[in-house]
């Protein structure tokens, strides 16, 4: 992308919300200039009452193109960016935490997935945040992103008309975290889509912005609660045991309902004997069919209530034992136990039936 086309109608704003970290944020600017100043128009740095440390940082900044807002009192993630989008008037703003940090120039990757898919309305970098996903194993959507229904915000390009017709960032949520996923819902409900760019590349520094200390547990511990009080479905953790098969021998009814689960906030563990090639969004994941795995994923909830397993859907093809177990645990735990069985498919591709909904 060149500066032409940075000043056209799809031109682009960045948009950092900082409080302290003075040494992760000036790395952040740079590296934004550096690696993006051909691709965007503005740096919208919002100064959430942050130590002089950092106010002497961001006011000697060596940029033209970067303008410094310093708040007089601590507002919060949501509502710092709130207001820094307001000041914007690009078709597109890029959202970033100020513990980010940028190596290449992503944004033609977003920006052409952007205009490939007109209900997409945000996409995201993937990154050292995805290094847990086999990101090879997703079904790709036009314009080369992986759908995902759990916005995470560390950096999000986002169209700015649909950001401000959303809202925004609920402030609700104080300091920060579960906004990010909130607006991820409010998205969702509105028939907006958004994505995981594989090839767009950022490093994030987990937990450099707020660190992780007792202070931290408590807000997320909060925050989590809130979220889950607004969209009680988003608990659901669908435990899919299968024989060797694969997306396109699953009937259309079980493929709905599987998307359910995706549109309502929650999750499917699809254990197979020998794992898939291929899964439908990043809130889909795929183990080998054996007691360790079965015992990993069951333990993931054993602290956390948005973790623990809801339902058991079973195809067909598991071990008749493991099958008669598996209902005598859940019908003791009171989960949705739901057979599933394969029959003649009536539609050529079941991966693009989904994708184009």
């Amino acid at each position: 992308m060149s500066k032409s086309m940075a000043s056209s109608d799809q031109s682009i704003d960045v948009v950092i919300p900082v409080y302290n970290a003075p040494d992760l944020t000036r790395r952040c600017v740079d590296s934004v200039v550096a690696y993006l100043g051909n691709s965007i128009r503005r740096i919208f740095i919002q100064d959430d009452a942050s130590a002089s440390e950092t106010r002497q940082m961001l006011d000697n900044l060596p940029y033209d193109c970067v303008d410094v807002y310093h708040a007089k009192k601590n507002q919060g993630f949501g509502r710092s960016v709130n207001e820094a989008v307001n000041r914007s008037d690009a078709f597109y703003v890029l959202i970033l935490n100020s513990d980010t940090e940028i190596s290449h120039d992503f944004l033609p990757l977003l920006c052409a997935a952007l205009a490939a898919d007109a209900k997409l309305a945000a996409i995201i970098p993937a990154g050292n945040s995805y290094a847990k996903y086999n990101l090879d194993q997703y079904l790709l959507r036009e314009g080369g992103y992986i759908p995902t229904y759990y916005l995470r915000g560390h950096a999000i390009m986002i169209r700015r008309d649909i950001f401000q017709e959303m809202g925004g960032f609920d402030p609700v949520f104080g300091r920060g975290y579960y906004e990010d996923i909130d607006l991820g819902r409010r998205l969702d409900l509105r028939g907006w889509r958004f994505g995981v760019h594989p090839r767009a590349h950022i490093y994030h520094k987990v937990g450099g912005s707020f660190g992780r200390g007792r202070a931290f547990q408590k807000l997320i511990k909060r925050n989590r609660t809130l979220y889950l009080s607004r969209y009680p479905k988003a608990r659901q953790n669908i435990l899919l045991l299968s024989g060797d098969c694969s997306l396109e021998d699953f009937p259309p009814s079980a493929l709905d309902a599987i998307e359910n689960v995706f549109h309502e906030g929650g999750y499917v563990h699809w254990l197979i004997p020998a794992i898939s090639p291929t899964l439908l969004c990043l809130q889909m994941y795929s183990q080998p069919l054996c007691l360790s795995a079965l015992i990993s994923v069951v333990l993931r909830g054993w602290r956390r209530v948005d973790k623990r397993i809801t339902g058991i859907w079973m195809m067909p093809g598991i071990p008749l034992l493991l099958r008669i177990s598996l209902v005598f645990w859940g019908r003791a735990f009171g989960l949705e136990i739901k057979e599933l069985s394969f029959k003649e498919k009536t539609i050529q591709d079941c991966s693009v039936r989904l994708l184009s909904k």
